[in-house]
């Protein structure tokens, strides 16, 4: 998380910043972080290039801002869903399936935001990069935390498996290849948690 500690995160934003990061977010997601580029998300904003760069310094600092904020609004949703969803720790795991489907329906119709970044960022050194991988790492954490306590002999392996069902559901939605795929990982899951 080297990269992206250099940046302020969250970064301050001026209502022509909000703007700017708002336009970028949906652009970023819907065509791709290289298809878009700086004059694009200066015109859907409704400011200019000068502005732009006077906000976010770089094209780089503002996709490190967009995965930033997409990643802070991905952890708020699932555990917010989890705490009103789930009862018993085996229920709240499996509602993390369930935070899923509901996230693919509202948000991410093209997969997941994040794995589509980490294709156009393969580079390490980009800011990017360490969110992208610190958010995958934070979600396996939070799920073996939820794995551990259920009755499950090995909280870790559940944990890793969770992950799995989770990436496979985000993969399996954007390709279209198998309708309701949460539905189909839940059902999966159910039958690994011990009761």
């Amino acid at each position: 998380m080297q990269a992206a500690m250099s940046m302020d995160l969250p970064p301050t934003l001026t209502p022509a910043g909000r703007r700017v990061l708002d336009a970028a977010a949906e652009l970023f997601y819907r065509e791709g972080i290289h298809a878009v580029g700086v004059d694009a998300i200066a015109s859907a904003a409704g400011v200019t290039k000068k502005t732009l760069y006077a906000c976010f310094g770089s094209k780089d600092r503002l996709v490190a801002a967009y995965l930033w904020e997409r990643d802070q609004r991905w952890r708020q949703w699932l555990t917010e869903w989890v705490e009103s969803h789930g009862g018993s720790p085996r229920d709240r795991l499996l509602a993390t399936l369930d935070a899923l489907a509901r996230w693919i329906e509202r948000e991410d119709p093209r997969g997941c935001g994040f794995i589509n970044a980490l294709a156009e960022l393969p580079s390490r050194e980009h800011q990017g990069h360490a969110i992208i991988v610190g958010q995958k790492h934070w979600l396996l954490s939070y799920l073996t935390e939820l794995a551990s306590c259920t009755a499950a002999a090995d909280p870790a392996r559940l944990g890793r498996t969770m992950l799995l069902l989770h990436e496979g559901v985000t993969i399996a939605a954007a390709t279209g290849i198998i309708e309701a795929p949460a539905q189909d990982a839940r059902t999966t899951a159910d039958a690994l948690i011990p009761e």
